[in-house]
């Protein structure tokens, strides 16, 4: 049986681009991020991977990516949308410019904000409250399938994703905050019956 689990976080946004707190915002992907979801898409194709269910955030470049990297497989796969696999919520940081966020708060905060596991940004969630929305949704909805042998594409955020691996990869909250997850590069996962990692590929350009 192969317990196949691949997740991809979005190609570059307008606002990736730009420097912004993204979180909850819904920007669409550059030309750059176009290229890197469709290249996703022709790796994952190249390694003669294909998809029974598909998993995606409410947020429009995480959507745009599944759809471009799908259409590279010759895949018609209706995605699963949920909030649930949304990106961490930034509160008063969204729309900001890192670099203002530091001259307001001053940089020692908005690393605090940025790289803690349970510090949370005014009005934001921290990492941990991310964790804490991701995976339940992971082990009720995602995971499951993949243990009856649902081959299963995720397609979603650096921090919602971050959940994930840290559960996959027997990640702690201090190793995990400084963990980066690189736009369009898909993770390859296949499970053991017990949910645990059998093997892992990054699939680089």
């Amino acid at each position: 049986m192969d317990r196949l689990l691949v997740l991809v976080r979005h190609g570059q946004s307008d606002w990736n681009l730009k420097n912004l707190f993204t979180g909850w915002k819904d920007p669409l992907l550059t030309e750059k991020g176009v290229e890197e979801a469709k290249a996703a898409g022709r790796r994952l194709k190249a390694r003669g991977l294909v998809f029974d269910k598909a998993f995606t955030s409410a947020l429009t470049r995480a959507q745009t990516t599944l759809e471009l990297a799908q259409g590279e497989m010759g895949s018609t796969l209706v995605p699963v949308k949920d909030a649930a696999l949304n990106e961490r919520d930034y509160g008063d940081l969204s729309g900001l410019n890192k670099d203002d966020a530091r001259a307001r708060w001053g940089e020692d905060q908005v690393h605090i904000w940025r790289r803690s596991y349970d510090i949370a940004p005014p009005g934001g969630e921290s990492l941990k409250d991310t964790v804490a929305r991701v995976l339940p949704y992971y082990c009720q909805k995602i995971l499951p399938g993949v243990l009856r042998g649902e081959r299963t594409i995720v397609a979603a955020h650096g921090n919602s994703l971050r959940a994930l691996v840290m559960v996959l990869d027997n990640l702690t909250p201090e190793t995990i905050p400084s963990m980066e997850l690189e736009t369009g590069v898909p993770l390859v996962y296949r499970l053991n019956a017990d949910s645990t990692v059998a093997s892992k590929d990054v699939l680089h350009a």
